[in-house]
């Protein structure tokens, strides 16, 4: 037998293992409700082992029942159904991996993945490079202050509220012979906390019916709770903001800050 360990899963003879607990043990998340109401308590969540014992929806919760397909049992799906409520942002927000962070967490959390900045003052700087920017201007052209704009003027300006990450490729000018590292980028915005997956779904063809995996649909977290919302903890210096997060992480598990860096 060959065991190898990657990431968060163990592999055994070329098949992937997953952690996690039992589905009748006290511990174990049942439903999308229930992982809501963890988020929510604690603030952040990976959603894969990360080297934090027990931090995670991975180890919160029954391995045999992921990627089975039963929106009710099993967590692959919960995060479609979470992030759709607009009560947590979800993205790769943990060491290029995927994971939440709580609505009220996450103007801390944006202050210090921002470093105060927002992103047309952040590329403005020379701290962002233009292929972010082909991103970004998609939603936010650096001309226009979008955040005083009505979602139903968009179109106008030529730009979006929301778009699939195969569309984004597209526009931003990523497709085959045009820029590259396209998900590196799009992972790069989001561990930056500019963008987050709102929702998963289906593709559709020119009849308007839908096919294939779902898709993640992006969004700036501006347009979900509002510039002042997200915005809300700039006042404070970003280490600042990161302390509260550290402090509010081991209120609920046993890291310590050297730890905890390395996955927030």
């Amino acid at each position: 037998m060959t065991s190898v360990t990657i990431n968060a899963m163990e592999v055994i003879n070329g098949q992937w293992y997953m952690g996690g607990i039992d589905w009748d043990d006290e511990g174990c998340i049942h439903s999308a409700d229930e992982l809501l109401g963890v988020i929510e308590k604690i603030g952040f969540l990976p959603l894969f082992e990360n080297g934090i014992p027990g931090f995670s929806v991975e180890n919160m919760t029954d391995p045999s029942r992921w990627w089975c397909g039963d929106a009710n049992v099993d967590p692959w799906e919960w995060r479609a159904v979470l992030a759709r409520t607009g009560k947590v942002a979800y993205g790769k927000f943990y060491g290029n991996r995927a994971g939440f962070v709580s609505k009220k967490w996450f103007p801390y959390f944006a202050n210090h993945r921002r470093d105060g900045y927002d992103f047309d003052a952040l590329y403005e700087d020379g701290k962002a490079g233009y292929r972010e920017k082909l991103l970004m201007d998609l939603f936010v052209p650096l001309e226009v202050d979008m955040w005083d704009v009505k979602v139903s003027q968009l179109d106008a300006l030529g730009c979006a509220s929301e778009l699939f990450t195969h569309e984004m490729k597209d526009k931003g000018g990523f497709g085959k012979g045009g820029e590259k590292n396209f998900e590196g980028v799009l992972t790069k915005l989001q561990m930056q906390s500019y963008l987050v997956a709102k929702d998963f779904r289906p593709r559709k063809n020119k009849k308007g019916v839908e096919y294939g995996w779902a898709v993640a649909v992006m969004t700036p977290p501006e347009y979900m709770w509002g510039y002042k919302f997200v915005t809300g903890r700039y006042k404070e210096a970003p280490e600042e903001s990161y302390k509260k997060i550290v402090k509010q992480v081991q209120k609920h598990f046993d890291a310590d800050e050297k730890e905890i860096r390395k996955v927030i």
